[in-house]
């Protein structure tokens, strides 16, 4: 595997692997890798020739005293991790490589409506950061296919609806959510939590189940969302807040079959996001 931390090299690389007629693969991160990347670069891996990973820790998608400074940046271990995965090529760039004047003057991607509530209330100005930061991947790169993780399911979303508004010639592929044993969703913020929160996060993963099976059997959905928030806050979370949207994010109707549940909630300093799909009753 390749390490490039510069554009003209990484142009250089992929201008060779599209001389060759290879399909490239595209996995986005920010490095702190666990196994729920490592299932992106398999997915990738199983739909490209070529598989390039990112790292970089992004500032535009960080609010205001959130944890940009305190993100794990683990570079050494997410490259071992990466080559043993079958990655074929790693651009880490600094963040003067893609800034080079600076944030408060770099041109921004705004996608509306998807971005909005959700993850986006609660993180102002969070997904013009993603959707910037994925458009110039996309421009840099030029991959045929692109993998990220379901978990971030408005993320994705927004991706989704960014490809399409844009017309940008990129297959987004969403990857499964990777769960440790106990159903916690694997990220890289899981690494805040001490051991008692440790203890405690799967219970946000059994609350979806829970309210899954009741609104899969036909319970009404105000009453079932309430209870989920009321077994939330009993177990010791601090909910920012728990919805049951639409597949594509918008609000549910009479009509609306296939559906998803959302929850972001806080164990101490350490903010946790899950969901859950699910079908509804006719």
């Amino acid at each position: 595997m390749r390490t490039l931390r510069e554009i003209p090299p990484l142009r250089e690389a992929l201008d060779e692997f599209r001389r060759r007629g290879q399909r490239v693969a595209l996995v986005p991160t920010m490095g702190n890798l666990h196994d729920g990347h490592l299932a992106l670069v398999a997915e990738a891996r199983r739909r490209g020739d070529v598989v390039v990973a990112t790292i970089f820790v992004n500032p535009l998608q960080f609010g205001a005293g959130e944890d940009l400074d305190a993100y794990p940046r683990t570079l050494v271990e997410d490259q071992a991790m990466l080559e043993e995965a079958g990655c074929d090529l790693l651009f880490a760039p600094e963040t003067t490589t893609l800034y080079p004047r600076g944030l408060a003057a770099q041109t921004r991607v705004c996608v509306p409506e998807v971005s909005e509530g959700l993850c986006g209330g609660d993180r102002p100005g969070h997904f013009d950061g993603v959707a910037t930061i994925v458009t110039m991947l996309f421009h840099l790169v030029q991959p045929d296919v692109a993998c990220f993780g379901e978990k971030d399911y408005q993320q994705l979303a927004v991706i989704r609806r960014l490809v399409a508004d844009l017309h940008v010639p990129v297959e987004v592929v969403g990857v499964p959510i990777v769960r440790a044993a106990d159903g916690l969703a694997l990220s890289s913020r899981n690494g805040y939590l001490d051991a008692d929160q440790r203890a405690t996060a799967p219970a946000l993963y059994r609350t979806l189940c829970a309210l899954r099976d009741a609104l899969e059997a036909g319970a009404d959905s105000d009453e079932t969302l309430a209870d989920g928030l009321a077994r939330l806050k009993e177990a010791g979370f601090t909910p920012d807040y728990l919805e049951l949207r639409d597949a594509d994010l918008g609000q549910v109707t009479t009509t609306t079959r296939e559906a998803v549940l959302l929850a972001a909630a806080r164990l101490g300093p350490t903010r946790l996001i899950d969901n859950l799909s699910l079908t509804l009753p006719r």
